[in-house]
């Protein structure tokens, strides 16, 4: 098994698999008659259908224990989803690229900074929410509507991945 290095998370490092939404860098415009700092378009929500819509979620997340192998991800065909960390702690991000099924070796991990939320692009392989903290809660931006919009892959046991604990 291939160990993964988690890497910071930056936007040109994530860009293959989606966007990072974070202010730092992000254009920005006044509004609120200059009261308000607009930081505009961070992401853009996708779907595949007219029909579609963008709903808005929380998801509450436990922990999973560390070291983890990572037996699986999954992808969204028919819409992006994002995740916008609501407490402020940083979160573990295991994606692969767009493919048909996911490659173990083009597999990444990524670490938030606690201040920075992911869109995943439609159809980007990525583990499920990984949180650091015991619980966690993310506000989530993805698709509704008719479809089956999660495909799960399951690795064989030779191409399975070691999640190692963040340090």
């Amino acid at each position: 098994m291939r160990t993964l290095m988690i890497e910071p998370l930056t936007k040109e490092a994530f860009a293959p698999f989606g966007d990072v939404i974070e202010t730092d860098g992000s254009d920005h415009f006044m509004i609120n008659n200059g009261s308000t700092m607009r930081f505009h378009k961070l992401a853009t929500v996708e779907t595949a259908q007219p029909e579609d819509h963008a709903i808005i979620s929380i998801f509450r997340a436990d922990a999973q224990d560390m070291p983890l192998t990572v037996c699986m991800l999954e992808r969204h065909p028919l819409g992006s989803q994002a995740f916008i960390p609501l407490l402020g702690n940083p979160f573990l991000i295991v994606v692969a690229p767009l493919g048909d099924e996911p490659v173990s070796g083009l597999v990444r991990a990524f670490v938030t900074n606690g201040r920075q939320g992911i869109n995943y692009h439609r159809g980007v392989w990525h583990h499920p929410v990984l949180t650091i903290e015991k619980r966690d809660d993310f506000l989530v931006v993805d698709r509704s509507g008719t479809g089956n919009n999660c495909d799960e892959h399951f690795f064989k046991e030779d191409e399975r991945l070691i999640l190692a604990p963040h340090q």
